[in-house]
């Protein structure tokens, strides 16, 4: 362990100052960095967090207005959790640029829950366990249908739904509060380390359980189920050229499967938005605390892109899932006007 490292983990971006300090083992090392840059890159996570707050809740709306939130509890779970991240980049990084001066019970709390940003990485950290839990559930309703049909319950889903708010919570939690410090009125958050070994240990184990294992997910289940679609799609075919004319139960079985289809393509989107989102973020965090790098403007700009995964995704409902495409079309005045 040296003084010289200036390395910290993904979640030190909370750290509020412009001298941030990493405190490992009894040492205490500042960190400097310009003011324009945190102060910028402050003002875009809150807008950020307006935008995100606002499609989102659109979203929401219109998964409720469609009737899908009986029928995709987990999408709408995944799209509450954003929601919920983006309402708190939106209040964490508004108090950020007041610079309050934290004193007594109240300012550790303050820093602890808020300044931390414990509450914007409980959210991610349940979106990337929801987003998972999605990809499972759509691989055993698809490959595995008949087994799913007897053996999934709602109970299931729901409980899978309410797991992904508590296991971000007590992920994130537990290291904020073993972490977080409050210095001369100054919110220090994962800055408390025991020594560099926990620090790095930390890190490892974050980037491979809500990166790589995620990931891991997504190529398994989504390339069995694409497999198992292109090999229905033919024999729908084959059957339909045997048949003739497409009867009424033909054609029900054909809009059941553009439905699913629909929910799939925008999962795989969803999916693929976050491996390229936060892959620039992890690398750059893991060249950090594996060089003992000085922060820079590279940081901000990875986070950046990592934190915009949030309001993008919005986007790709409104335009991929049919059920919400269609409220969302309704919502438009010259659609209302010219029908």
């Amino acid at each position: 362990m040296t003084e010289e490292s200036s390395t910290i983990s993904h979640l030190s971006a909370a750290m509020t100052t412009t001298g941030m300090t990493q405190i490992t083992g009894g040492n205490t090392v500042t960190l400097s960095m310009p003011l324009g840059i945190e102060f910028y890159f402050q003002c875009a996570v809150a807008v950020i967090g307006v935008v995100g707050t606002a499609t989102n809740g659109l979203i929401l709306y219109a998964l409720v207005a469609s009737k899908q939130h009986k029928k995709h509890v987990l999408i709408v779970n995944q799209n509450a959790l954003d929601l919920f991240t983006s309402f708190m980049m939106l209040v964490v990084y508004s108090l950020k640029l007041c610079n309050i001066h934290l004193t007594g019970s109240a300012g550790y709390w303050l820093c602890t829950l808020i300044l931390s940003e414990d509450f914007i990485w409980c959210g991610m950290m349940g979106s990337v366990i929801n987003l998972a839990s999605v990809t499972m559930d759509r691989y055993l309703k698809v490959v595995h249908s008949t087994w799913s049909k007897k053996k999934l319950r709602n109970w299931m889903i729901y409980s899978v739904a309410a797991f992904s708010w508590i296991g971000g919570f007590v992920c994130n939690t537990a290291v904020v509060f073993s972490t977080t410090a409050v210095i001369d009125g100054v919110c220090y958050p994962y800055a408390i380390w025991e020594s560099d070994a926990a620090r790095l240990i930390h890190l490892f184990w974050d980037f491979l359980s809500f990166y790589v294992l995620i990931i891991l997910i997504f190529i398994f289940c989504y390339w069995r189920i694409l497999i198992l679609i292109r090999r229905q799609a033919k024999l729908m075919a084959g059957h339909a050229a045997a048949a003739g004319p497409s009867t009424s139960q033909t054609h029900a079985q054909a809009q059941s499967n553009q439905i699913q289809t629909s929910v799939i393509k925008t999962m795989i989107l969803v999916s693929a938005l976050f491996a390229i989102s936060w892959l620039p973020s992890y690398i750059y965090i893991l060249d950090l605390n594996l060089n003992a790098k000085p922060i820079g403007g590279g940081y901000y700009a990875t986070q950046v892109v990592a934190f915009l995964y949030i309001c993008t995704n919005p986007f790709i409902y409104a335009t991929k899932f049919d059920p919400v495409k269609e409220v969302l079309l309704r919502l438009i005045p010259c659609k209302k006007n010219s029908g």
